[in-house]
């Protein structure tokens, strides 16, 4: 195991405060502002503590009210919406300062027989041991990166990506709005199902904002372009390991108002459709882009 992997799940062991009240640590001073995946696998497992184990997350929304400031912890207050027989809800809210940075709603439910159908994987993708790896990647995100954002890439990471077009990050021309990658955790972890649904939240919210961005050919890195996420919903629709690579299918189907909204697709790579994902990001141009 990677010591940043290591790190990633010792921040989502949260310290309990008190009765459906966690403390959670921000973990990378290096950023300007906490990586939204993360408060939101924290939120989740704030959530996921206060109920039975027999329940399992099967939704959840959040919206990002502020930045979150990442030199200072993160307290979680819980609060149980309901207990039904099948169901439990619960509402969490994420707070620095006494102030709310994240608004968190999650469903959990005991598992159930019912229906079966999914949307089908992409056929006749090249697998990822066949893609460039990391490394080529790091050089083509990197070179127009900010250095904050340069030594963290430059670093172990917890996850390794393998995106199946690279020239999404090698060019600046306008491509379709349609990204897919493979991604897996770097080493291997004794995880639970709970303990799974909070990595997969936390790696869920990479890339989805770029998607948005390359239809109009540009990137997160654009001069003069703001990007941030509003919203962020997930619905987890499978049990799953975190043992072998993943493919994350996203594509982005609107802009508008200085928005962009991306959909995504993760699948085991047997095919297996595991969760779905929704978000609206910010992507405002404040200057002519140079």
């Amino acid at each position: 195991m990677t010591d940043r992997l290591q790190h990633l799940l010792s921040i989502l062991d949260l310290e309990k405060i008190d009765q459906n009240l966690f403390r959670g640590q921000s973990g990378n001073s290096r950023w300007q502002r906490v990586f939204g995946g993360h408060v939101i696998a924290q939120a989740l497992v704030a959530a996921h503590r206060s109920v039975a184990p027999d329940r399992f997350i099967h939704s959840l929304h959040a919206y990002f009210i502020r930045p979150g400031d990442p030199d200072r912890p993160i307290i979680y207050e819980v609060e149980p919406l309901r207990d039904g027989r099948s169901f439990s809800v619960r509402r969490v809210v994420a707070k620095q300062n006494g102030v709310a940075i994240l608004s968190f709603s999650s469903s959990f439910q005991v598992d159930e027989p019912g229906l079966d159908y999914q949307r089908p994987m992409p056929k006749n993708l090249p697998q990822p041991e066949t893609l460039s790896g990391e490394h080529a990647i790091d050089q083509a995100i990197l070179e127009s990166a900010p250095e904050n954002i340069r030594n963290y890439w430059n670093e172990q990471r917890p996850f390794l990506i393998r995106p199946i077009d690279l020239e999404d990050y090698l060019t600046r021309d306008k491509h379709q709005p349609v990204q897919r990658c493979w991604f897996k955790l770097n080493g291997k972890v004794a995880s639970t199902r709970s303990l799974n649904s909070a990595l997969l939240a936390y790696l869920s919210d990479m890339t989805l904002l770029d998607t948005s961005l390359i239809v109009h050919g540009l990137s997160i890195f654009t001069p003069g372009l703001i990007p941030a996420s509003l919203d962020h919903s997930m619905w987890f629709h499978r049990p799953f390991s975190l043992d072998d690579w993943m493919l994350y299918d996203i594509e982005s189907p609107n802009t508008h108002g200085a928005r962009g909204l991306s959909e995504g697709y993760i699948y085991t790579r047997d095919g297996k459709l595991i969760a779905s994902v929704a978000q609206e990001g910010l992507i405002r141009l404040v200057e002519p882009k140079s």
